[in-house]
């Protein structure tokens, strides 16, 4: 008997409308069991989150994971710093990309693997200038026209 599991993809939808991405990978996350629970809920958001490099890693701040009510007495920080999983090679591309200035790693998407596992498509991009958003805005609004009287 299999189990039928829900997909749960938490999306950061400003993320395309902020900041031009140029790559995207994959990353695992470091979460505790009662974070589980509640990601699978859906009951988290990454929108006001941001990563960062550290000297042992990468890492995400601001993720807000909701407090699961039937965790018993394990302490729960909702925004707590949290650990990304990146391979060696992978660290190494994002360390040199982040030296040019006006980089940033953004998180995008949090979803669950076909392994089971929690895992972040995390993407390096560059913050868009306001004219560049007008630009994308107008050929939306055209391509929704377009497809409105086709």
């Amino acid at each position: 008997m299999s189990k039928k599991v829900k997909d749960v993809r938490i999306k950061n939808r400003k993320a395309y409308f902020e900041y031009a991405i140029e790559i995207e990978m994959d990353a695992g996350i470091a979460l505790t069991g009662p974070e589980v629970k509640s990601v699978r809920d859906g009951k988290a958001s990454i929108s006001e989150a941001y990563c960062f490099l550290t000297d042992n890693g990468l890492r995400i701040k601001g993720m807000h994971i909701a407090e699961f009510k039937n965790a018993g007495y394990v302490e729960q920080e909702p925004t707590r710093e949290r650990i990304l999983l990146v391979n060696k090679h992978e660290l190494k591309k994002l360390r040199l990309k982040m030296k040019d200035q006006g980089n940033t790693i953004v998180p995008i998407e949090l979803f669950f693997a076909d392994s089971g596992y929690a895992k972040l498509k995390i993407g390096l991009g560059r913050g868009k200038k306001n004219y560049d958003k007008r630009q994308d805005i107008k050929s939306k609004d055209v391509k929704r026209e377009i497809e409105r009287f086709s």
